[in-house]
Parts: structure tokens; sequence; C-alpha cells
């Protein structure tokens, strides 16, 4: 049986990690005191704000490089990051300028129709699968090339970690193949 290159596949983005800059110092205390939604990490040195909607946690520290997780797709992380530089500008820190933003990381869940039988798949892809059940109970796949990393579950679930959206999607069409060889016949 032939993997059908018509197959829709539903791509779930769970988080997405982006990075900026202020480019201004900034004063934690006081916005620990002055900020809504707040917790002052003294230990770690850094502030973590949380944003509503878009839904993201932030860290912020001193230097004025803050990192937003927790937003669904890019478009989100952007605005939520801009929000958050709006926020510091009406705490008082006016210089605070929005810079030097990227998305870091991608996290995404993809099922497959089938269910993977995860020995054969790692003999077959010895070099980049690695399975150790006595671990986890998935096969880690990584593709250098893109730099991602998949969890490839028995039950079908994929789990891609990626620096991009367009990674994602490209690392579910290299594995689909892959896995296809090794599912599990329904008797």
């Amino acid at each position: 049986m032939e993997p059908d290159n018509d197959v829709a596949l539903d791509i779930i983005i769970t988080n997405v990690v982006c990075v900026f800059r202020t480019r201004c110092h900034l004063n934690l205390r006081k916005i620990a005191l002055e900020g809504s939604n707040v917790i002052y990490k003294r230990d770690f040195g850094k502030v973590l704000m949380k944003l509503r909607k878009p839904k993201i946690t932030a860290s912020i520290w001193s230097s004025g490089k803050i990192i937003c997780a927790g937003a669904t797709s890019e478009e989100d992380a952007k605005l939520g990051a801009r929000r958050l530089a709006r926020c510091l500008q009406k705490l008082g820190f006016k210089v605070v300028k929005f810079t030097e933003f990227k998305v870091v990381n991608v996290l995404a869940v993809c099922t497959m129709p089938f269910e993977i039988r995860l020995p054969e798949f790692t003999k077959s892809n010895r070099p980049l699968a690695s399975y150790e059940p006595e671990l986890h109970p998935a096969a880690l796949y990584r593709i250098k090339d893109i730099k991602a990393t998949l969890q490839v579950f028995s039950t079908g679930s994929i789990t891609v970690t990626a620096p991009s959206v367009q990674f994602i999607g490209t690392a579910i069409e290299q594995i689909y193949p892959l896995v296809f060889e090794c599912r599990k016949t329904r008797t």
C-alpha cells in the first residue's frame, strides 16, 4: 500500500516562544510594584508578566531582554510582545523600543491516522532515530538541516519542536512516509 499524497493531517500549534529586546535597562522592582499580573522572581533576577489576550507569559530581565511563551501562532506571539512593550512604556519606561524580535521555538502536535511500531521505525531509521522504552515512551527523531526534533509515539501522535512554523510542516512531510512504512496493520 502506498502512502497517500492527499492525506490531510491536522497540525496543532501549542506553543510559540519568542524573544525581543527593549534597548534600555529595566527596573524590575518598579515593574513588580506598579505592574499588573506580575510575579517578581528575585532569586532568578527576573519578573514574570502575564497577558490575557493573547495568552502569553513573559520573562523580563533587567538588561531589557524579554522572552514570551504560550502563544499559539507567530502572529499572536508578535502581537503579545508588542502589547508587553506598550505595558512597559505605560509603567514609565518611555525609552522602551520593540527591537530584535525573533521566534526561537515552536511546539506542535500532529496525530497520524494509524498506530506506529516504534522498534521497527527506529531500526529502519537508526542514525536519526533513537528509542529507549525504559526511559521514554516515544522514539526521538532529529532532522538536522531544519533543526527539528520529533517525538513519535506508538499511538500515532507526533510532537514536533522546530525553530519556525514552516519547519513544522516540512518536518511532518518528511516523517510521514517513514512512519507510514512502520504502521500497525489492523486485524
